[in-house]
């Protein structure tokens, strides 16, 4: 089939045109429809150029599209003068550096900066684990999505995996944002987001902690036991 495409600001301007028509299979979906842009004006732009949205709602890759859907590639949005939010989002098996991390969110644009440690505490270390090809990316994700949702001009994430020593942090968020209540606000969202859903797993004095299941669609659910079937002390 073939949908029209429709297209804003600098993408309707590389391509010349406000619409551009795409062939889609029958049965195709939004990742279908990102590979049917190749050849395009539009096709040799890096991934994150731009998010599809499919009936006036940003969609994930799965998502089928169908004839006659409204179809558009949303460019980044103003109010972050077209820079990227997220200064930093990375796994990494050394220290981390809370003041390094605030020095990278701090921008004229930002009234307030907030930093949140997580620290091992009451045992002597922490062990984690993560599947990192997986959990890196979403960590931006995280980042990018809560930014936009707070107001933030910049954040930064990071978590340790690897073994985190007693009063040592594991995980250190930095948000910047004109007001202190959008800086604590979207702090709290992404830490709350990366507990959640990223998958990075905690081990305990030799046991591996309960761990938020989300589903696909993203209702979270929970392992029924503290420890994994099978592990050993």
């Amino acid at each position: 089939m073939r949908v029209t495409v429709r297209l804003f600001a600098g993408l309707k301007e590389r391509a010349g045109a406000p619409t551009l028509e795409v062939d889609v299979p029958d049965d195709g979906t939004v990742a279908d429809l990102i590979g049917a842009l190749d050849g395009t004006p539009v096709g040799d732009l890096p991934a994150r150029s731009f998010i599809v949205a499919v009936n006036r709602e940003y969609a994930r890759p799965e998502l089928a599209v169908r004839a006659g859907d409204e179809v558009a590639l949303i460019p980044p949005v103003s109010g972050g003068e077209g820079e990227d939010p997220v200064r930093a989002a990375r796994l990494c098996d050394a220290p981390l550096d809370a003041g390094r991390l605030s020095r990278l969110v701090r921008d004229p644009r930002a009234g307030a900066v907030v930093t949140f440690e997580g620290a091992t505490r009451e045992v002597s270390h922490l062990d984690y684990e993560a599947y990192a090809e997986m959990a890196e990316p979403m960590l931006r994700t995280i980042a990018a999505e809560e930014a936009a949702r707070h107001g933030l001009v910049a954040v930064a994430v990071e978590h340790r995996v690897g073994r985190v020593p007693l009063s040592e942090p594991s995980v250190i968020v930095a948000a910047a944002a004109p007001h202190r209540g959008e800086a604590f606000a979207g702090a709290r969202a992404v830490i709350d987001r990366l507990k959640a859903e990223a998958p990075i797993f905690k081990r305990e004095q030799g046991e591996w902690l309960e761990h938020a299941l989300p589903s696909p669609d993203g209702v979270e659910g929970q392992l029924d036991g503290q420890t994994l079937e099978g592990e050993q002390p």
